[in-house]
């Protein structure tokens, strides 16, 4: 099977991966001073000694009992750790809470994840506490093998910070340390893990007397820490595309930046729950090291999936053998923050309870459900913060998004907790999308206020989507691949069965769905599906007649092998930037049907649009808004029938499988794409130029059309797709599309005007210089080629690359050949086409005589 290394998309789901490694056995060699500079953190001095306790801890302190017991006297901050927490593994995960407009700009938004570390409290000589960072990155879950002893005594985890011992508990069963300086300090523990981490958010130095203490509160598995920190505002930098952040002192400071952070420190289980192997054919987050006990010759990088830990209630094990619901010891709650405004928690509440039916498949019955948060008079004690209680928090922020984070144990991938970040403004979000892609075939889209039951519904598909997050659940974009484009317009068929597999798909709403269909809601929206099910079946159904998760691997295989005959099972990840199965917000086995069947609801839409959007004593801002949302559309429709061009199908198989991993896009298909992106987009798409619409909204035609054309040119016109055209015709010869088949195709669709003499208006202009200025790019690139990024897949889009590439040797013939035809037709030209074609023939001539 073919590696996959996964990394986590922050925004899309939130995926935490930790570090950790094994114990150390020995108790660490100091000298009797440690040497620091002063205010260093964890400074500690010489031969400190410990205070009685009630010297240290006076009746003034205000006292949290927890995991750590903590005390705030004045404007001190102590914890008190027990000796049965010494040893023990600590997660620590750390987030932005508030951040300044300054520093969301750089994409730091509340919630955000900006630091991940695994620590361990131990008693050091002198009177001393040592906070050890702990790496699992070599680790391995047998520790009776010679091997995991070796490790042992090879590896020392490396001490970050140490800390005085102020007093002992009373019962010398606990130590008292102050962890003030080190709160207040700017380490990478507690907050940005490293110094990449701040540059991200253009922040530098952090300026100590505009920074200080919030609270640190401790609850029974966790202490939650909230600072306020102010940093030097590194000054941006500017790039071939826009901005990007400059680190540290990087472009100079330009003043400063106050976040508010928050610190989770939250206790690991002492014994770690059996994990399972990931399996790229199944689509889950994980967490990974590398095992030096699993390949006798070598080593091998391990994955483990992400998930909750569910067990049967003591009894009823036989039963669940017996294939009998049970419910879990500790199901998974979600809670609603009170926050949220009342007429959204029932579909909050609904889109976690959606996923009840998942987990029967897995043997549970009532394992996951959406909860109203207590209010204080029902419960004085409960607390957003308090790591026992995972919850959909509600943030009235002008984010129009939602994110599904979770935190888990690095040693086996349980998941130990999550917080859906709910901003307001995602509604603005389903808003847009729905009247874009339903507003044609659903009359209630056909306005900028949606009913409360409308909202509702859209409310209620995003919060199911986010929570799937939540249970390990990766990103599905294959899914909707599986349904044939034709069936999205079966009434019966898509009412019964979704219009994709999986909710996890970006598959938003049914836009194949034509007025004459009558389809209803139910045919329109996500909803959790058929991979759905299968993938909780797969992550989640205990075998417990496998002792080991090296025990499951044979049983899961022949069950995903099994499984897999049904094709709506297939996961498509989102990470892959060839196969054109899997691409986000698209639909159907056929881009180019569904994107004709999508155009003919956008022309409906765009005949409606300045009366659907506007209002009274107000301007055309929502006619504004709402057509660069259509015109966005279109350019996904254009995208998704690119990526069909030297596409590449990617279908992970064990060896026990028939058929290859990857097959190359049929030649069919690919003929098939460039017809379309003839037809509906290099034929200037005129219909979008409403030039009263565009009066009102103070849009340029030509810059429109030159918007939705350019992306889609530079990608064919790039050294990748080319390349990989070349590599297909090495493999598939006579069957393959070749790269000149492309070439040929785009000259003769591109200068058409040229096989009859006819005028060459200026949208067709541009084209064409568009055209000749790539491919000249590719002949005579610049010193520091370009990249662009496509529906999320950053492509070279100048340079030729290796000088023995055939792709030169193409792009260098095709201009050739279109120098000739321009000298051609150049005499018959008048006007504006004919200073256009010389001007062409201008440029080809010295890019190709040009020995620079």
């Amino acid at each position: 099977m073919k590696k996959i290394v996964l990394f986590t998309l922050l925004g899309v789901a939130g995926a935490f991966i930790a570090e950790a490694q094994t114990r150390p056995t020995t108790t660490p060699v100091v000298s009797d001073t440690v040497r620091r500079a002063p205010g260093a953190p964890g400074a500690v001095t010489p031969r400190a000694q410990p205070k009685p306790y009630a010297t240290v801890i006076t009746d003034k302190a205000i006292t949290r009992k927890g995991m750590i017991t903590t005390h705030k006297l004045e404007d001190k901050f102590f914890f008190e750790i027990a000796d049965s927490t010494l040893g023990r593994d600590i997660l620590v995960v750390s987030r932005i809470s508030r951040a300044g407009a300054e520093v969301r700009s750089a994409s730091g938004y509340a919630g955000d994840q900006i630091g991940s570390s695994v620590i361990r409290f131990e008693k050091g000589p002198n009177n001393r506490i040592f906070m050890r960072k702990i790496s699992f990155r070599t680790y391995g879950p047998d520790s009776t093998t010679a091997m995991y002893q070796n490790l042992q005594r090879s590896n020392i985890q490396p001490i970050a910070a140490a800390f005085n011992i102020a007093a002992y508990t009373p019962d010398k069963k606990g130590s008292v340390v102050d962890m003030t300086e080190y709160i207040n300090s700017d380490n990478d523990i507690f907050y940005f893990s490293s110094p990449g981490a701040k540059s991200r958010f253009r922040l530098g130095t952090q300026l100590s007397d505009r920074s200080y203490i919030l609270s640190v509160k401790s609850f029974p598995t966790n202490v939650e820490i909230n600072v306020v920190k102010t940093y030097t505002l590194a000054a941006a930098t500017a790039s071939a595309f826009g901005s990007a952040p400059a680190g540290g002192g990087g472009g100079g400071a330009t003043g400063s930046s106050t976040v508010e952070l928050n610190a989770s420190l939250v206790i690991l289980p002492k014994v770690p729950m059996k994990p399972r192997y990931f399996d790229p054919r199944v689509g889950y987050f994980t967490v990974g090291y590398t095992d030096f006990d699993a390949n006798p010759q070598g080593v091998k990088e391990v994955e483990l999936v992400k998930r909750w830990r569910l067990e049967p209630k003591p009894g009823d094990l036989a039963k669940y053998k017996r294939g009998e619901l049970v419910e879990p010891i500790k199901p998974i709650i979600f809670y609603i923050d009170p926050a949220t405004p009342k007429e959204w928690v029932p579909y909050l509440i609904a889109g976690v309870n959606d996923w009840q039916k998942a987990f029967e498949k897995a043997g549970f019955k009532n394992a996951v459900m959406g909860k109203m948060a207590p209010t204080a008079k029902e419960d004085s004690t409960w607390s957003l913060d308090d790591a026992r209680h995972s919850a959909i928090v509600y943030k009235p922020s002008e984010i129009a998004n939602a994110s599904g984070p979770s935190i888990s144990d690095p040693r086996s991938g349980e998941i130990m907790e999550s917080h859906v970040n709910w901003y307001h403004n995602v509604m603005k979000l389903v808003h847009d999308w729905y009247m874009i892609q339903a507003s044609a075939i659903d009359p209630r889209a056909q306005k900028m206020d949606f009913s409360p039951e409308l909202m509702g519904d859209l409310i209620r598909f995003v919060s199911s989507h986010e929570v799937g997050h939540t249970l390990g659940l990766r990103h599905n974009y294959g899914s909707s691949s599986t349904v044939p484009s034709e069936k999205l317009r079966d009434k019966a068929w898509v009412e019964a069965n979704g219009h994709t597999p999986s909710i996890m798909d970006y598959a938003r709403f049914n836009y194949v769905a034509q007025p004459e269909d009558n389809i209803k809601p139910k045919g329109i929206y996500p909803r959790i599906g058929d991979y759905d099910l299968w993938a909780i079946e797969w992550g989640y159904k205990l075998l417990p007649d496998a002792k080991t998760a090296t025990a499951e691997v044979p049983v899961l295989n022949k069950l995903t092998m099994e499984k897999l005959k049904n094709n709506r099972l297939w996961f498509g990840t989102e990470s892959n930037p060839d196969d054109p199965r899997s691409q986000s917000e698209d639909l159907g086995d056929n881009a180019m049907i569904s994107s004709d069947y999508g155009i003919k609801n956008l022309k409906r839409i765009l005949a409606k649009l300045p009366e659907w959007t506007k209002a009274d004593n107000e301007g055309y801002d929502n006619l504004s808004v709402m057509y660069g949302q259509l015109t966005t559309q279109f350019a996904r429709y254009m995208g998704h029938v690119n990526k069909n061009i030297a596409g590449v199908f990617e279908t992970p198989k064990t060896i026990e499988q028939g058929g290859t991993i990857y097959q190359r896009t049929p030649a069919t298909s690919q003929r098939e794409a460039i017809a379309f992106l003839d037809k509906n987009l290099f034929t200037t798409p005129t219909w979008l130029l409403d030039q009263k619409v565009l009066d009102n909204i103070g849009e340029s035609p030509i810059d429109v059309v030159s918007r939705l054309q350019s992306p889609v040119l530079s990608r064919l016109i790039s050294s990748t797709t080319m390349s990989k055209l070349i590599t297909a015709e090495t493999v598939d010869g006579a069957d393959a599309y070749k790269i000149t088949d492309l070439l040929t195709d785009l000259q003769g669709i591109i200068f058409k005007e040229l096989k009859t003499n006819a005028p060459i208006d200026v949208y067709r202009r541009n084209l064409q210089k568009n055209y000749v200025d790539k491919l000249i790019a590719i002949v005579k690139p610049a010193a520091s080629a370009q990249t662009l990024t496509v529906g999320g897949t950053t492509l070279r889009v100048s340079g030729g690359g290796s000088s023995q590439s055939d792709v030169i040797s193409v792009a260098k013939g095709q201009l050739r050949e279109l120098a000739g035809i321009i000298t051609a037709a150049t005499p018959s030209a008048t006007g504006l086409s004919k200073y256009h074609l010389e001007d062409l023939s201008d440029r080809i001539d010295t890019a190709l005589k040009s020995k620079e």
